[in-house]
């Protein structure tokens, strides 16, 4: 796979939102307790990696997280990380929206799902994807391969990066999870995205980090006997 930059997707703790099974959206919904809780038990985590940039979506349920995990950081927003408009489902309990005629379709064939006065899954999902690996091109050309970097999203955007990083269609996303304040990493190579991490919430974090590249050491100089070569005490030619 050699040494390439790590990306590292951050879900934003639980919302009131969530906590009331409500459909958030683009909406200034902010973390909960629990929240803020998870938020702050995910940078106990982070801190110890050397984050070469942060950027997050510029919902405040984002923010929050940041602040609270990452105090230290200067989150960059990004625009291409905020949460798919749901036009006007947002703000609507789950329940309700489970019975529209549109459900079926965002749960089995979510490619044709467009969300009314809103956004279709796959627009969210290629401007995602284009802004994640746009990022990940300039923090490697600026870092160097062994970079290590953040970004802070959503439910539904996350689980579309990872489907494009495992080649699948975006009609599979669904099985994706991706809880909140769980770490995904993705590694893109030149060959092709490799999923390191998924739906992390709990696990050490530190194995993330690449080891140190070793300097390439001229081979030793093969000793004059026929045993360097495979033979030894008593073999015969």
């Amino acid at each position: 796979m050699g040494t390439v930059a790590t990306l590292l997707l951050l879900r934003h703790g639980r919302t009131t939102a969530n906590a009331d099974g409500g459909l958030a959206g683009r909406q200034p919904v902010e973390l909960d307790e629990t929240g803020r809780a998870q938020a702050a038990a995910v940078g106990v985590r982070l801190r110890a990696l050397p984050l070469a940039a942060v950027v997050t979506s510029p919902l405040i349920r984002c923010r929050q997280t940041l602040e609270l995990a990452l105090p230290e950081a200067e989150p960059v927003v990004e625009e291409g990380l905020i949460e798919c408009g749901y036009g006007s489902w947002e703000g609507q309990p789950l329940k309700k929206l489970a019975k529209e005629p549109l459900w079926p379709v965002v749960q089995q064939h979510p490619s044709a799902a467009v969300f009314p006065d809103g956004e279709s899954m796959a627009a969210m999902a290629a401007r995602a994807v284009a802004a994640v690996r746009s990022w990940d091109a300039r923090i490697t050309a600026e870092h160097g391969p062994e970079a290590i970097w953040l970004a802070c999203s959503h439910g539904d955007v996350i689980k579309a990066i990872v489907a494009d990083a495992l080649g699948v269609h975006l009609d599979l996303f669904q099985r994706i999870v991706a809880d909140p304040a769980s770490v995904t990493a993705i590694r893109y190579t030149p060959l092709r995205p490799f999923l390191v991490r998924l739906n992390d919430t709990g696990g050490d974090l530190a194995g993330l980090v690449p080891p140190a590249r070793k300097r390439r050491r001229r081979p030793a100089r093969p000793a004059d006997s026929d045993a360097a070569v495979g033979g030894g005490a008593g073999a015969t030619a």
